[in-house]
């Protein structure tokens, strides 16, 4: 079971690693990261036949690290 102390202390060191000049391929994968992160669209969830009905990929950004 992680504390809220270690989450916090995890958050922080990525805060220090991560440099404010990133390079491309950080900056790629963050920007996919950010694209995939969002709700399904609702026109999809009204399809006949639909069984989607939410994204199960879903990522908060202070609960889930993406592991760059």
């Amino acid at each position: 079971m992680i504390t809220i102390w270690q989450r916090l202390t995890d958050s922080t060191i990525n805060a220090v690693t991560m440099p404010s000049h990133k390079s491309f391929r950080t900056k790629q994968k963050l920007a996919k990261a950010q694209k995939q992160n969002r709700p399904v669209p609702q026109w999809i969830r009204l399809r006949t036949g639909n069984t989607i009905r939410y994204n199960a990929k879903r990522r908060h950004w202070r609960k889930t690290r993406i592991g760059i």
